[in-house]
Protein backbone atom coordinates (compact mmCIF):
# COMPACT_ATOMS: atom_id res chain seq x y z
CA UNK A 1 0.00 0.00 0.00
CA UNK A 2 1.17 3.91 -0.77
CA UNK A 3 1.48 6.30 2.14
CA UNK A 4 -0.94 8.88 1.85
CA UNK A 5 0.30 10.90 4.77
CA UNK A 6 1.17 11.49 8.58
CA UNK A 7 -0.07 13.84 11.06
CA UNK A 8 -1.90 13.43 14.53
CA UNK A 9 -5.15 11.85 13.92
CA UNK A 10 -8.49 14.30 14.79
CA UNK A 11 -11.98 13.37 14.06
CA UNK A 12 -13.12 13.15 10.55
CA UNK A 13 -14.43 16.04 8.51
CA UNK A 14 -18.28 15.95 7.57
CA UNK A 15 -20.50 17.74 5.00
CA UNK A 16 -24.09 16.81 4.28
CA UNK A 17 -24.51 16.85 0.41
CA UNK A 18 -26.80 19.34 -1.21
CA UNK A 19 -28.74 16.75 -2.48
CA UNK A 20 -30.93 14.67 -1.29
CA UNK A 21 -30.33 11.14 -0.87
CA UNK A 22 -26.49 11.75 -1.99
CA UNK A 23 -23.70 9.70 1.25
CA UNK A 24 -22.14 12.06 3.84
CA UNK A 25 -18.72 13.32 2.39
CA UNK A 26 -15.39 12.09 5.03
CA UNK A 27 -12.54 13.76 5.33
CA UNK A 28 -9.31 12.47 7.64
CA UNK A 29 -7.85 14.99 9.27
CA UNK A 30 -4.09 14.38 9.68
CA UNK A 31 -2.09 17.56 11.46
CA UNK A 32 -3.78 20.47 9.34
CA UNK A 33 -4.09 18.32 6.30
CA UNK A 34 -7.43 17.13 4.93
CA UNK A 35 -7.84 13.92 2.68
CA UNK A 36 -11.28 13.05 1.00
CA UNK A 37 -11.48 9.60 2.47
CA UNK A 38 -15.48 8.38 0.20
CA UNK A 39 -12.68 7.24 -2.23
CA UNK A 40 -11.27 5.33 -0.81
CA UNK A 41 -14.33 2.93 -0.40
CA UNK A 42 -13.80 -0.60 -1.56
CA UNK A 43 -9.69 -0.50 -1.33
CA UNK A 44 -7.43 -0.98 1.52
CA UNK A 45 -6.36 1.14 3.92
CA UNK A 46 -4.36 0.93 7.01
CA UNK A 47 -3.79 3.15 9.89
CA UNK A 48 -0.43 2.51 11.70
CA UNK A 49 0.57 4.14 15.13
CA UNK A 50 3.72 5.47 15.56
CA UNK A 51 3.99 5.17 19.18
CA UNK A 52 3.50 9.01 20.07
CA UNK A 53 0.24 11.09 21.46
CA UNK A 54 0.52 14.53 21.54
CA UNK A 55 -2.58 16.74 23.41
CA UNK A 56 -4.42 18.54 21.13
CA UNK A 57 -4.03 21.97 23.52
CA UNK A 58 -1.07 22.13 24.55
CA UNK A 59 1.15 20.19 22.21
CA UNK A 60 2.60 18.28 25.61
CA UNK A 61 3.61 14.16 25.00
CA UNK A 62 1.44 12.39 27.08
CA UNK A 63 1.12 8.28 27.60
CA UNK A 64 -2.61 8.22 27.54
CA UNK A 65 -5.15 10.66 25.95
CA UNK A 66 -7.69 11.74 27.88
CA UNK A 67 -11.38 12.71 26.71
CA UNK A 68 -10.40 12.69 23.07
CA UNK A 69 -6.85 14.05 22.43
CA UNK A 70 -5.63 16.35 25.78
CA UNK A 71 -3.18 15.31 28.35
CA UNK A 72 -4.20 15.18 32.31
CA UNK A 73 -3.25 18.38 33.06
CA UNK A 74 -5.16 19.92 30.55
CA UNK A 75 -8.10 17.63 31.25
CA UNK A 76 -8.19 18.55 34.66
CA UNK A 77 -7.82 22.54 33.78
CA UNK A 78 -9.76 23.02 30.79
CA UNK A 79 -13.69 24.18 30.66
CA UNK A 80 -14.03 21.99 27.90
CA UNK A 81 -12.99 19.17 29.56
CA UNK A 82 -15.50 19.76 32.50
CA UNK A 83 -18.10 17.46 33.81
CA UNK A 84 -20.51 19.82 32.60
CA UNK A 85 -19.83 19.30 29.15
CA UNK A 86 -21.33 15.55 29.15
CA UNK A 87 -24.11 16.39 31.43
CA UNK A 88 -24.94 20.41 30.85
CA UNK A 89 -28.04 20.38 33.60
CA UNK A 90 -25.07 20.48 36.10
CA UNK A 91 -24.02 23.31 34.50
CA UNK A 92 -22.21 25.71 37.77
CA UNK A 93 -21.49 28.47 36.24
CA UNK A 94 -23.88 30.27 38.18
CA UNK A 95 -22.00 29.58 40.89
CA UNK A 96 -18.93 31.22 39.93
CA UNK A 97 -16.79 28.04 39.71
CA UNK A 98 -16.66 28.27 35.88
CA UNK A 99 -13.34 26.95 34.89
CA UNK A 100 -12.80 30.19 32.57
CA UNK A 101 -16.09 32.04 32.32
CA UNK A 102 -15.08 33.79 29.55
CA UNK A 103 -14.78 30.72 27.39
CA UNK A 104 -18.05 29.45 29.45
CA UNK A 105 -20.15 32.54 27.95
CA UNK A 106 -18.95 31.89 24.17
CA UNK A 107 -19.38 28.59 23.93
CA UNK A 108 -22.43 28.01 26.39
CA UNK A 109 -24.38 31.14 26.30
CA UNK A 110 -24.96 30.92 22.38
CA UNK A 111 -28.25 29.05 20.93
CA UNK A 112 -28.60 25.46 21.34
CA UNK A 113 -31.40 23.12 20.16
CA UNK A 114 -32.55 20.02 21.36
CA UNK A 115 -33.11 17.35 19.07
CA UNK A 116 -34.51 14.14 18.23
CA UNK A 117 -32.30 11.44 15.98
CA UNK A 118 -32.56 7.82 15.11
CA UNK A 119 -29.17 6.37 14.90
CA UNK A 120 -29.70 3.30 17.04
CA UNK A 121 -33.63 3.92 17.38
CA UNK A 122 -35.24 7.23 18.72
CA UNK A 123 -32.82 9.10 21.42
CA UNK A 124 -32.89 12.83 22.41
CA UNK A 125 -29.73 15.49 22.41
CA UNK A 126 -28.41 18.36 22.08
CA UNK A 127 -26.14 20.64 20.18
CA UNK A 128 -24.86 23.98 19.45
CA UNK A 129 -26.77 25.45 16.44
CA UNK A 130 -23.35 25.84 14.55
CA UNK A 131 -22.52 22.23 14.60
CA UNK A 132 -26.04 20.92 12.98
CA UNK A 133 -26.01 18.95 10.80
CA UNK A 134 -22.34 17.70 12.00
CA UNK A 135 -23.46 16.37 15.31
CA UNK A 136 -25.69 14.01 14.02
CA UNK A 137 -23.69 12.56 11.26
CA UNK A 138 -20.54 11.98 14.22
CA UNK A 139 -23.51 9.64 15.47
CA UNK A 140 -24.32 7.87 12.73
CA UNK A 141 -27.90 9.21 12.75
CA UNK A 142 -29.71 8.67 9.55
CA UNK A 143 -33.05 10.70 10.58
CA UNK A 144 -32.91 13.86 13.13
CA UNK A 145 -35.07 16.82 14.01
CA UNK A 146 -34.90 19.80 15.83
CA UNK A 147 -37.49 19.93 18.17
CA UNK A 148 -36.27 23.32 20.61
CA UNK A 149 -34.22 26.48 20.70
CA UNK A 150 -32.89 27.63 23.81
CA UNK A 151 -30.71 30.37 24.56
CA UNK A 152 -28.13 28.44 26.73
CA UNK A 153 -26.19 24.88 26.99
CA UNK A 154 -27.56 24.84 30.42
CA UNK A 155 -31.49 25.13 29.45
CA UNK A 156 -30.85 22.58 26.41
CA UNK A 157 -29.57 20.13 29.60
CA UNK A 158 -32.78 21.25 31.51
CA UNK A 159 -35.00 20.11 28.08
CA UNK A 160 -32.67 16.90 27.46
CA UNK A 161 -33.05 15.31 31.28
CA UNK A 162 -37.19 15.79 30.90
CA UNK A 163 -37.41 13.94 27.80
CA UNK A 164 -34.78 11.82 28.56
CA UNK A 165 -37.28 10.11 31.10
CA UNK A 166 -39.34 8.96 28.04
CA UNK A 167 -36.60 8.49 25.34
CA UNK A 168 -32.87 7.33 25.43
CA UNK A 169 -30.56 10.18 25.34
CA UNK A 170 -27.61 7.62 24.16
CA UNK A 171 -26.49 5.90 20.82
CA UNK A 172 -26.25 1.68 21.31
CA UNK A 173 -23.19 2.34 18.72
CA UNK A 174 -23.09 -1.64 17.83
CA UNK A 175 -26.73 -1.17 16.96
CA UNK A 176 -25.91 1.67 14.69
CA UNK A 177 -23.10 -0.06 13.09
CA UNK A 178 -25.27 -3.03 11.79
CA UNK A 179 -26.77 -0.88 10.02
CA UNK A 180 -30.17 -2.36 10.58
CA UNK A 181 -32.16 0.88 11.90
CA UNK A 182 -35.37 1.41 10.15
CA UNK A 183 -37.03 4.86 9.75
CA UNK A 184 -38.91 6.18 12.54
CA UNK A 185 -42.07 8.73 12.53
CA UNK A 186 -39.61 11.47 14.18
CA UNK A 187 -42.50 13.94 14.04
CA UNK A 188 -45.03 11.64 15.76
CA UNK A 189 -42.25 11.32 18.51
CA UNK A 190 -42.23 14.72 18.69
CA UNK A 191 -46.00 15.02 19.38
CA UNK A 192 -46.09 12.15 21.61
CA UNK A 193 -42.85 13.96 23.80
CA UNK A 194 -44.26 17.54 23.55
CA UNK A 195 -47.49 16.07 24.93
CA UNK A 196 -45.89 13.72 27.53
CA UNK A 197 -43.46 16.11 28.78
CA UNK A 198 -45.74 19.23 28.80
CA UNK A 199 -45.54 20.07 32.89
CA UNK A 200 -41.58 19.46 33.07
CA UNK A 201 -41.05 22.05 29.57
CA UNK A 202 -43.60 24.41 31.46
CA UNK A 203 -41.67 24.88 34.53
CA UNK A 204 -38.67 25.25 32.61
CA UNK A 205 -40.41 28.02 30.06
CA UNK A 206 -41.53 29.55 33.08
CA UNK A 207 -38.40 29.91 34.85
CA UNK A 208 -36.80 31.22 31.54
CA UNK A 209 -39.40 32.88 29.30
CA UNK A 210 -41.19 31.72 26.20
CA UNK A 211 -38.51 33.43 24.02
CA UNK A 212 -35.94 31.66 25.47
CA UNK A 213 -37.09 28.20 25.45
CA UNK A 214 -38.91 28.15 21.71
CA UNK A 215 -40.64 24.87 20.44
CA UNK A 216 -40.06 23.68 16.79
CA UNK A 217 -43.31 22.87 15.20
CA UNK A 218 -42.46 23.36 11.75
CA UNK A 219 -38.69 21.93 12.00
CA UNK A 220 -38.33 19.32 9.07
CA UNK A 221 -36.98 15.69 9.77
CA UNK A 222 -33.23 15.73 8.31
CA UNK A 223 -32.60 12.34 6.26
CA UNK A 224 -28.91 10.90 6.17
CA UNK A 225 -27.14 8.77 3.98
CA UNK A 226 -23.53 7.42 4.37
CA UNK A 227 -21.25 5.71 2.15
CA UNK A 228 -21.19 2.25 2.99
CA UNK A 229 -21.01 -0.97 1.28
CA UNK A 230 -21.25 -3.14 3.69
CA UNK A 231 -22.28 -3.36 6.99
CA UNK A 232 -20.64 -6.05 9.36
CA UNK A 233 -22.83 -8.95 10.79
CA UNK A 234 -21.03 -8.81 14.02
CA UNK A 235 -18.91 -5.63 15.43
CA UNK A 236 -15.57 -6.23 16.20
CA UNK A 237 -13.46 -2.80 17.71
CA UNK A 238 -9.74 -2.19 16.91
CA UNK A 239 -7.86 -0.55 19.18
CA UNK A 240 -4.34 1.36 18.17
CA UNK A 241 -3.10 0.83 21.53
CA UNK A 242 -3.41 -2.93 21.45
CA UNK A 243 -2.86 -3.31 18.17
CA UNK A 244 -0.81 -0.29 16.33
CA UNK A 245 -2.02 -1.39 12.97
CA UNK A 246 -5.24 -1.27 12.00
CA UNK A 247 -6.27 -2.41 8.17
CA UNK A 248 -8.40 -4.20 5.68
CA UNK A 249 -10.80 -3.36 3.04
CA UNK A 250 -12.98 -0.29 3.53
CA UNK A 251 -16.42 -1.24 4.10
CA UNK A 252 -17.89 1.91 4.60
CA UNK A 253 -18.05 5.23 6.89
CA UNK A 254 -20.78 5.81 9.63
CA UNK A 255 -20.75 8.02 12.94
CA UNK A 256 -16.88 8.50 13.28
CA UNK A 257 -16.52 5.23 12.67
CA UNK A 258 -14.16 3.37 9.52
CA UNK A 259 -15.79 -0.06 9.38
CA UNK A 260 -13.49 -2.46 7.93
CA UNK A 261 -13.76 -6.22 6.70
CA UNK A 262 -10.95 -6.54 9.60
CA UNK A 263 -13.48 -4.83 12.15
CA UNK A 264 -14.45 -0.66 13.26
CA UNK A 265 -12.36 1.94 14.94
CA UNK A 266 -13.61 4.97 16.49
CA UNK A 267 -11.51 7.74 14.54
CA UNK A 268 -12.39 10.11 17.05
CA UNK A 269 -11.17 7.41 20.23
CA UNK A 270 -7.95 8.33 18.80
CA UNK A 271 -7.26 11.96 18.13
CA UNK A 272 -3.85 13.11 18.70
CA UNK A 273 -2.43 10.06 18.11
CA UNK A 274 0.44 10.52 15.84
CA UNK A 275 -0.68 7.99 12.82
CA UNK A 276 0.24 7.18 9.02
CA UNK A 277 -2.53 6.25 6.29
CA UNK A 278 -1.97 4.08 3.84
CA UNK A 279 -4.04 3.03 0.97
CA UNK A 280 -3.85 1.25 -1.79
Amino acid sequence: MELIAAGHLSKMSVLLPEVCGDDVSYQLKLGEELFDLNGYVGKSVRLKFLGQIHCSHCGRKTNKSFSQGYCYPCFAKLPQCDRCIMSPENCHFHLGTCRDPQWGEAFCFKSHYVYLANSSGVKVGITRGNQIPTRWIDQGSIQALPIFKVESRYQSGLIERVIGEQVSDKTNWRVMLKGGVGEIDLVGERERLFELCYEGIEEIQQEFGLQAVQHLYNAEVVNIHYPVLNYPVKVTSQNLDKTPIVEGILQGIKGQYLILDTGVINVRKFSSYLVEFYAG
